[in-house]
């Protein structure tokens, strides 16, 4: 089986456009931490269930400890919040939390849920969580897309009318 370069699956996979999240979790000593990830999925309505892929650090440690999860889902306005949970933040960002069913919460994001991890896979140098949801809510707002590469604004107007 011939391997695929790694740049050119990254600039295939980058034109699929995705939602914008940042998992975040208590570690030990109960400080936030977090990681930005658009490998969010929801997998299943009975349990509410959904998935994401977390890479090797302080959160994935976090959540390993605890079974424990929040999926913020990022308003078009926080392009700098997703920066700065990906590790690329330029200025320190004065962060403030809220909390839902003990789990950290950022105030101004589209959607929320909050997660019990039921399975763990470890796959390549990732580990994708599997998790029911133990609370959710919404607002509508428009989200953080990335696509190509690139934040973008908005979800863009529907293809079809239902």
């Amino acid at each position: 089986m011939t391997s695929v370069d790694a740049e050119r699956f990254r600039a295939a996979a980058s034109r699929f456009a995705t939602g914008v999240t940042v998992i975040t979790a208590l570690d030990r000593g109960g400080e936030v931490c977090g990681m930005t990830v658009n490998s969010f999925v929801s997998v299943s309505l009975s349990p509410p269930t959904v998935l994401f892929l977390a890479k090797p650090g302080r959160t994935r440690t976090a959540i390993a400890a605890s079974g424990r999860y929040g999926v913020n889902v990022l308003p078009d306005s926080a392009a700098a919040l997703s920066s700065h949970f990906a590790g690329r933040g330029q200025a320190r960002l004065d962060l403030r939390y809220e909390s839902t069913d003990g789990l950290p919460r950022l105030p101004d994001c589209v959607a929320f849920f909050a997660c019990s991890v039921v399975r763990q896979i470890d796959v390549g140098d990732h580990a994708m969580l599997v998790a029911e949801v133990t609370a959710c809510d919404h607002r509508d707002s428009t989200p953080l897309v990335f696509f190509g590469s690139r934040y973008h604004h908005g979800a863009g107007e529907p293809a079809l009318e239902t």
